[in-house]
């Protein structure tokens, strides 16, 4: 596996002009427990990396975004997709889609399982994003891919793949994957592949199950403790990588 020095290594290629062009930036993160493992992530890898400088702070307070903040706050109801959407919606409808830069939120693991409808949860999301897009033009939507469980162990995991059935975690796992693949077929140019970065083992392996021969993505085993939750390792790899894309962005934008 990929060290984590090397991950960090790879902030150094940045420049400093860009990491405060980035410190200037009012954010906002919408999220639940894996986003506050990232959030965690974050303070870990800026006291490692003192020239990135984020003022982080939990509110949702359109008065606490007069000056550069990385806001962030938990939203809607787990297992419930659709709330998530709604609360989003309503903290940028409050005052934070007037004057924020950049707005993100992810969903659970929780949120997608075998019955979810995804095709209904992706259009709620499509139309959010194209309302938000009408509504305040000036406001950077980043995507992300929604988080995955790992593979766990045991015997009655391996009867049920001797049985031919998929093991719940396969079942829920594969529409988070699928769920994930039209996410990166609409936004690739405004995506934070999370899945991708949680399943990545090195430059050449990612954790993964095969259904019908195709090849699904899972939660890197070495990234949790509980089998979907972040370490101390997963988290500062998933923040590693979200400064990165976030960096991009500046790069990017005039």
């Amino acid at each position: 596996m990929e060290n984590l020095q090397a991950r960090y290594s790879r902030l150094n290629e940045i420049s400093g002009d860009r990491w405060d062009a980035l410190s200037q930036k009012r954010i906002f993160f919408g999220h639940k427990s894996v986003g506050v493992n990232i959030i965690e992530g974050l303070e870990e890898v800026i006291a490692r990396k003192p020239g990135i400088k984020l003022n982080i702070r939990e509110t949702v307070d359109p008065a606490d975004f007069s000056g550069p903040v990385f806001a962030h706050s938990a939203i809607g109801r787990n297992k419930a997709p659709l709330s998530k959407i709604e609360a989003f919606r309503e903290i940028m409808e409050s005052g934070v889609g007037k004057t924020a830069d950049i707005v993100f939120f992810k969903f659970c693991f929780v949120d997608f399982d075998h019955d979810t409808d995804i095709d209904l949860v992706f259009r709620a999301y499509l139309e959010l994003v194209d309302d938000l897009g009408k509504r305040f033009p000036e406001l950077k939507i980043v995507t992300f891919t929604v988080p995955l469980l790992s593979k766990p162990m045991g015997f009655m995991t391996r009867l049920k793949k001797l049985l031919g059935r998929l093991p719940w975690y396969e079942e829920d796992n594969l529409k988070r994957n699928l769920y994930n693949d039209m996410v990166r077929a609409r936004f690739g140019g405004s995506l934070f592949d999370l899945a991708a970065v949680e399943s990545r083992i090195d430059e050449t392996k990612k954790a993964t199950f095969k259904e019908n021969g195709k090849e699904y993505e899972l939660l890197h085993h070495a990234y949790t403790d509980d089998g979907g939750h972040l370490n101390s390792l997963g988290r500062q790899v998933v923040a590693i990588e979200l400064l990165r894309t976030l960096s991009d962005i500046m790069g990017s934008r005039p």
